[in-house]
């Protein structure tokens, strides 16, 4: 990326500005936590809010650079190699210090050992790691992942996995056999025991799931409204954690419509209101890549009326940046899960997941789609931006109906019958059509609740009114709220 479009953008994980040298203990905590993560780039001499580039004193570059490579290397263990480059921005000098994602994690400062200087970072700052966090960070170095991990309060034999069983059986063809776990690394031979990993306790129904595991679900909910409060519907989905993602999609589908409008009166019964293809991406990417090790987190898929949320414990994996879904990655954060999932269907193409996220958005032009990182967590928000639009003009348009009552019986007899002038107003009982009648039909055209039946010839003598997609949706709202 331009140097010039790196620094339009936001602070966050992979990005920090300061107009000037912060303290020591500021510097080596930002850098620790680059290190820890993705990577990132430390600017010096631009302010970050409002964002504007205040430049350095050219006399001071080198001196400045020296200085910024001495306290990396005398207070960062392992050791970090950053790259600082000069610019020079529009006769402006900055210094851009480059922090490549570390091989050796944990990284600490030297003076407070691992447990107390492991830094990590969440958003745009930098917080001391949790236990768990540097645990995980120690895997990291051992090219381990969690789920991969011995489980030495039970051995394989007296492990409960039929449900687990029967799903491959019908998924594969094939029978769980003790050489099929031990090929998918689901079981271990330790000092001649066979021993369950923390996969296999996922994916099993024994009782060991729900102690050591009992934050390894999704809890789904449907509020009523825009913000979270009163619940329309609410489901916990725990057991099993292949079977968790298909459970919280069909929730999903059940609370969101099919078929929508916009306000130009087009109607397509065609697709669903949200990215079906791309809910569905997320969902299993949540189940999939969650972190596990981290206790008292789930799953939580939050639908409301203008938008739905999906939160999944555990970071953002280093490798993978959501605003380049195109890109085709793929990162693992649960080694041993991951091909268990593929093999039972649920992952289809290692790195595809994304492309099929953005392939099916494009369709949608009405959705925003969002994403941060709230404390150890990530969240992806899907907003319908036609929410607010539609929820006004069903206020505007229900108001009128109150004040208006002619508004609203002509348009209930439209819905019912297509009808011309006249026959509205025989209905109506007027003797003859009256100026307010005219007036009323002339407004429901205007705001798009009717239609011609005859749109290119709107004099004819055959020409009639029926209601519009926009109209019947409007209506149907209109009831439900009444309810």
């Amino acid at each position: 990326m331009d140097i010039k479009a790196i620094i339009e953008q936001p602070e966050g994980r992979r990005l920090e500005f300061k107009v000037k040298l912060p303290t020591n203990a500021e510097l080596v905590k930002s850098i620790i936590a680059f290190a820890n993560d993705p990577g990132g780039e430390f600017y010096l001499g631009i302010q970050d809010k409002p964002r504007d580039i205040i430049g350095l004193d050219e006399e001071l570059l080198i001196a400045l650079e020296e200085k910024i490579s001495n306290i990396i290397n005398d207070q960062c263990v392992p050791v970090i190699l950053p790259e600082i480059i000069f610019h020079n921005i529009e006769g402006k000098y900055i210094i851009r210090t480059k922090i490549h994602k570390g091989s050796q994690p944990p990284y600490h400062l030297k003076s407070k050992g691992v447990e107390k200087g492991t830094f990590i970072r969440v958003g745009s700052s930098n917080r001391l790691a949790s236990k768990k966090i540097i645990d995980e960070l120690e895997r990291q170095k051992r090219n381990i992942s969690f789920d991969s991990e011995l489980v030495f309060s039970k051995e394989r034999k007296d492990v409960a996995i039929h449900s687990f069983k029967e799903q491959f059986k019908e998924k594969t063809g094939e029978e769980l056999s003790n050489q099929v776990l031990a090929k998918l690394d689901l079981v271990k031979t330790e000092q001649g025991r066979e021993l369950p990993t923390n996969a296999l306790i996922l994916l099993s129904d024994d009782n060991l799931h729900q102690q050591l595991f009992p934050y390894a679900k999704v809890e789904c909910a449907r509020f009523k409204g825009a913000v979270p409060g009163n619940f329309i519907d609410q489901k916990t989905i725990t057991g099993n954690v292949t079977l968790q993602a298909e459970q919280a999609y069909q929730f999903v589908l059940r609370h969101i419509s099919q078929g929508t409008t916009d306000y130009q009166g087009v109607y397509r019964n065609d697709r669903w209101e949200y990215p079906i293809v791309a809910i569905r991406e997320v969902i299993r990417n949540a189940v999939i890549h969650r972190d596990y090790a981290l206790s008292g987190k789930d799953i939580k898929i939050a639908i409301f009326d203008d938008k739905m949320e999906i939160t999944s414990p555990g970071k953002l994996m280093p490798s993978v940046d959501y605003s380049l879904t195109d890109s085709g990655q793929s990162d693992i954060r649960n080694k041993i899960l991951a091909p268990v999932f593929k093999k039972l269907g649920i992952i289809e193409q290692w790195g595809n997941g994304l492309r099929l996220f953005a392939n099916e958005l494009r369709k949608y032009p009405e959705i925003k789609l969002s994403w941060k990182e709230p404390g150890i967590a990530f969240r992806v928000t899907f907003t319908n931006t036609l929410y607010q639009q539609q929820h006004e003009l069903q206020q505007e348009l229900q108001q009128e109906l109150q004040q208006e009552s002619l508004y609203g019986r002509v348009l209930r007899l439209i819905q019912v019958q297509t009808s011309s002038t006249q026959e509205l107003s025989t209905v109506l009982e007027q003797k003859s059509i009256s100026g307010s009648l005219y007036t009323t039909i002339k407004k429901l055209r205007e705001d798009g609740l009717i239609e011609w039946t005859i749109p290119d010839k709107p004099k004819s003598s055959n020409q009639q009114y029926r209601i519009s997609p926009k109209g019947a949706l409007f209506l149907k709202l209109l009831d439900e709220l009444a309810k």
